[in-house]
């Protein structure tokens, strides 16, 4: 009997995070990087918004979540690991897709850092204009 079945495989992306999440059958523990989630995301709201699809489908203590994250900083993580996850659920069962959908976890979000332009300071930030 092989213990290590994945039952759900999903990509999640947030800004430059892209999160790789294995779903497997367990007791509702969930490693990045193979650490803890509470090691890794020291923040309690992003331990709230890794968890959150978890919530959604009340399937807090069924699954255990493998999770490899690269890229970005740590609030992009926890949003690319978000959306993994809800892909992921999604996958494992259909009937889940409506209340992911619902609470936005299946989109994702399209926010990127605006690039700075030539001759400026920043993105927005120009220099000082002066008429005289």
């Amino acid at each position: 009997m092989v213990k290590n079945i994945n039952l759900g495989i999903g990509t999640g992306r947030r800004k430059c995070a892209v999160a790789r999440v294995f779903l497997r059958e367990g007791s509702g523990k969930i490693f990045i990087n193979e650490k803890d989630l509470k090691d890794y995301f020291a923040v309690d709201g992003l331990i709230a918004q890794v968890r959150k699809p978890f919530l959604v489908t009340d399937s807090e203590n069924k699954f255990d979540a493998y999770i490899t994250v690269v890229g970005g900083g740590l609030s992009g993580q926890a949003g690319a690991c978000s959306h993994g996850l809800a892909r992921a659920l999604a996958q494992i069962d259909p009937a889940n897709h409506i209340s992911l959908k619902a609470n936005g976890l299946l989109t994702r979000d399209p926010r990127m850092v605006e690039r700075k332009k030539y001759g400026q300071r920043g993105a927005r930030r120009r220099f000082q204009f002066s008429k005289r």
